[in-house]
Order: structure tokens, then sequence, then C-alpha cells
């Protein structure tokens, strides 16, 4: 069984959260950055760490851990913020996703992915776009557009107009 949207063999870039090995869509990745400093922004949600400065523009930063309940990503030598692109209401928004390493870039055929889990309807799935299968692991492959609501991109892009003195 095959997922529905998912026709054709795709890329993504793999990366680990915790034990977990996760997953996006290459075309929604824009760079992969070393871990750097971020700027906290006041009154704010946990997993929004704040900000970076990446060449003159403010990009919000979120830790993944934190957003899918886990405890919050320690700095490493792995550690890597992945640039991607959000769309939102027809809008692109670019934010950085803390994570504890980057894996690698796979292609997954359409046979290669499962529909995600249906596990009752107080957990939400919906930001899971399937399950990847690949040498007997599991791969969570997300749907980046809807990991975040609308409420914590809107969030994300009032923090960038709080940081004054940076190009937009």
């Amino acid at each position: 069984m095959t997922v529905a949207g998912i026709a054709q063999t795709t890329q993504y870039l793999t990366f680990r959260l915790a034990d977990e090995v996760f997953a996006l869509d290459i075309s929604k990745v824009r760079e992969v950055l070393d871990f750097t400093t971020v700027t906290k922004v006041p009154r704010t949600p946990d997993f929004m760490r704040g900000v970076i400065n990446l060449r003159g523009s403010v990009v919000p930063v979120v830790d993944m851990r934190l957003k899918f309940g886990m405890t919050m990503t320690e700095k490493t030598v792995n550690t890597c913020v992945i640039i991607a692109e959000i769309s939102l209401e027809g809008e692109n928004i670019i934010l950085g996703a803390l994570a504890d390493s980057v894996q690698e870039v796979i292609e997954l055929e359409p046979g290669q992915i499962e529909p995600p889990p249906k596990i009752g309807t107080r957990l939400k799935t919906e930001f899971i776009k399937g399950m990847g299968k690949r040498d007997e692991h599991f791969i969570i492959i997300l749907d980046i557009d809807r990991v975040f609501s609308s409420d914590e991109l809107a969030i994300a892009m009032d923090m960038k107009e709080a940081i004054p003195g940076v190009a937009q």
C-alpha cells in the first residue's frame, strides 16, 4: 500500500533526533548549517529556541526535539540547523530546524513508504507524511508544511520582526 501524494521516487534528507531517524523532502531543504549562536527571543514557546543571522536575514530556529516532546537538543559536534522552506497559505517561510545530526540524502520509492500509523484520535500524526522502510529500519517522513500550526508560524514571523537592525 502506498501513501497518497507520494507517486514517484523522491529524495529525502535524513536527520536524527535522539534515537529516531526523520526525513524531509529535499525540495524543502535550503541548506544545512553547523550549530551557531542562537539569540533567544523572550516570551516565545520553549521549542522556539530563538533566531540566527543568516547572511543578513533573521531566521527563527526551532528545537525539533522539544517540538516532538523530547528533551532539549544538547550542542555536540554533530548538532546542526536545517534551513527549510515551509509553505503556509501561499506564503513561504524560512525556518531553522535544530537536529542532533544530519545523516544522508536518500531516495525512497513509493513502495518503500507506508502510511503513517493510526494511533487513536488524541495523538496528532497529520504532520507525518509516511514511514519509510530502509534496511529493516523505519524513517519518519515529515510533512514540514504541517509540523507547525499557523499560530506557531505566526510567532516565528513575529520573532523575526522583534530583532531590530537586521535586514528582513
